[in-house]
């Protein structure tokens, strides 16, 4: 039997609902949420991805500015550049997109300490990240991460209590809050990655399967258990398609519940991202109560 869609776009409307109302109590409150999203160049991807944001945020009631950065901008003055949004009381959220010029890549950490850890509403500076760790409740998770758990709680594997859960991939964007967030359900984690040693053997053994890795493809019906709950995160263009890391047509025939891309983590990651911003924008403007 087929397995299940977990719908992303039925829940990315749900969230779409949820943050057109807050968005226009804050309005009310006499701010508009914005978000700040700074491209460094000219990728393509990055670009399209700010247009999508645009687009979705001009739905639900949050202004979103993008700032096209000189592909030849240093270190220092890109963090220059992220200082000033924190200092700007109307921007209530930043993201810095990524992949960064070559240039800056070995100093990502250094750049994302700059991002204001109060409006990093994708979860890039390291001190979120650490407060994840620690289970002390980071003010942000990364959009994608969070994301994959609101699909979770609408599949038939939750609660996670004891759940054996293999994320493929580690990346500190992804795989990593990912773990992180499973655990702090109680899941048993595997992390597996390109270089694993029997791949297949690992992601065979799962309950729950989320699949981050990047590669299209990756996963196949044969390294799947029957009845498994199966996650693409993946998203790479090939030959001018949006693809997963998982073959889909295969992994259905074998999974008992399944996201699909496009359609899937995606959607969902787009709103929680701009519920993030909404979330900032009302405890920065909510009016206070005035007691006798």
């Amino acid at each position: 039997m087929p397995a299940r869609l977990l719908d992303g776009r039925a829940l990315a409307q749900d969230l779409r609902e949820e943050v057109t109302v807050r968005a226009a109590r804050v309005r009310g409150w006499g701010a508009a949420p914005r978000l700040a999203v700074e491209i460094v160049g000219e990728d393509p991807a990055s670009h399209a991805y700010a247009r999508t944001i645009q687009r979705i945020g001009a739905k639900v009631g949050i202004d979103v500015q993008v700032d096209a950065l000189p592909a030849d901008i240093t270190a220092n003055n890109l963090r220059r550049r992220l200082w000033e949004l924190d200092r700007d009381q109307s921007v209530h959220g930043v993201i810095l997109q990524q992949p960064l010029p070559p240039h800056l890549d070995g100093q990502r950490e250094y750049i994302a300490h700059a991002i204001p850890a109060d409006k990093d509403v994708d979860g890039a500076n390291p001190l979120n990240l650490g407060r994840l760790t620690f289970r002390e409740n980071p003010w942000f998770v990364a959009a994608t991460p969070e994301a994959v758990m609101l699909l979770l709680a609408r599949s038939a594997r939750w609660p996670l209590r004891g759940v054996r859960c293999c994320v493929v991939g580690r990346s500190t964007t992804v795989g990593l809050p990912l773990a992180l967030l499973l655990l702090a359900q109680d899941a048993t984690i595997t992390i597996a990655h390109r270089q694993t040693r029997e791949l297949g053997k690992r992601t065979s053994e799962a309950e729950v399967l989320i699949a981050a890795a990047g590669v299209p493809g990756l996963i196949r019906a044969d390294m799947v258990a029957p009845g498994a709950t199966v996650i693409d995160v993946g998203t790479t263009f090939a030959d001018g398609k949006l693809v997963g890391d998982v073959v889909f047509d295969e992994v259905a025939e074998v999974a008992g519940e399944i996201t699909s891309v496009p359609g899937g983590v995606g959607p969902v990651t787009n709103l929680v991202l701009l519920r993030n911003v909404v979330k900032t924008a009302e405890a920065r403007t909510q009016p206070r109560e005035v007691t006798d």
